[in-house]
């Protein structure tokens, strides 16, 4: 259809957006980094690394600049950047209160250097400004097949990863001293998470672009979290939200003239708003 428009059918209108490969692959490569992003966000924002998320995913555009030069794929420069990045960032050697203070000057230090390295490689190969649009802000219509087999593979290595440490890198985000008292390996938790985090920040970049990795890694685990402090419960709901958020952005757009990534964000922004409005009135309505 070349004009396609919203029934009151809903089954007529998901019929319609699945019978088109592009459509399908979008949403199978959406639904992999949902669950990618919400799972290792959970952790990010209990832990309080959101600046270290944010600054993995400014580490995509020198990966992917720095990859167009030397003449290989965007997708292994992300991977390359993003775990440069979380080693350089996670080499702090502090631990505690400081570690978080030092991490955030390491942080800092490491987001200057990836920017002044991505627009040295773009001003050596200006070719790679035909895609600037897409970078920064994705084209999730446009995920091949091959792109979302590559997703699924680094999903399942990721999920897998956190599933083995998910015991004690809660305990170690929760309370670093008690846990590092009774044993917890907390520096090389660290190191490790921040690979983790890299590593869903280089495969969400892929689909949302460098400025919207956040859409999917932060607002749907920040909302969970106002909800409940119950680990399973917490990222149950991040899941869920996430992957409503990217079933319902995508669906709209496909009825629309806008983008994918701008209903998206607007799905994301829109949930963690009404989450903290219903937990404001919540807590006035217990006081009164």
């Amino acid at each position: 259809m070349s004009n396609p428009t919203l029934s009151f059918d809903l089954l007529r209108d998901v019929r319609e957006v699945l019978q088109f490969p592009f459509m399908v692959n979008a949403l199978e490569a959406a639904t992999i980094v949902a669950v990618l992003a919400a799972v290792v966000g959970w952790y990010m924002v209990l832990r309080r690394q959101s600046f270290a998320g944010h600054t993995l995913s400014m580490m995509a555009f020198p990966g992917a600049t720095g990859a167009a030069l030397a003449g290989l794929p965007a997708a292994l420069g992300y991977y390359l950047a993003c775990g440069a990045a979380a080693l350089a960032m996670s080499a702090t050697g502090q631990s505690g209160r400081r570690r978080f203070a030092t991490e955030s000057a390491a942080i800092g230090t490491v987001q200057a250097t990836g920017l002044a390295l991505g627009f040295l490689f773009l001003s050596l190969n200006s070719a790679v400004l035909g895609g600037m649009e897409t970078f920064l802000f994705g084209n999730i219509l446009a995920v091949t097949r091959g792109q979302v087999l590559v997703l699924l593979i680094v999903a399942l290595v990721a999920l897998s990863l956190v599933a083995v440490i998910a015991r004690p890198l809660l305990f170690a985000s929760v309370d670093p001293e008690v846990a590092r008292a009774r044993g917890v390996p907390v520096a090389l938790l660290d190191v490790g998470f921040l690979l983790l985090l890299g590593l869903a920040v280089a495969a969400t970049s892929q689909i949302t672009g460098v400025l919207l990795v956040f859409t999917l890694l932060v607002a749907p685990p920040a909302a969970a979290q106002l909800i409940t402090a119950q680990p399973v419960a917490g990222l149950v709901l991040s899941v869920a939200f996430a992957l409503a958020i990217a079933w319902l952005g995508l669906g709209v757009a496909y009825f629309s003239i806008y983008p994918a990534s701008f209903f998206i964000t607007m799905f994301a922004f829109g949930l963690y708003v009404a989450v903290r409005c219903a937990r404001w009135a919540l807590a006035r309505h217990r006081v009164a």
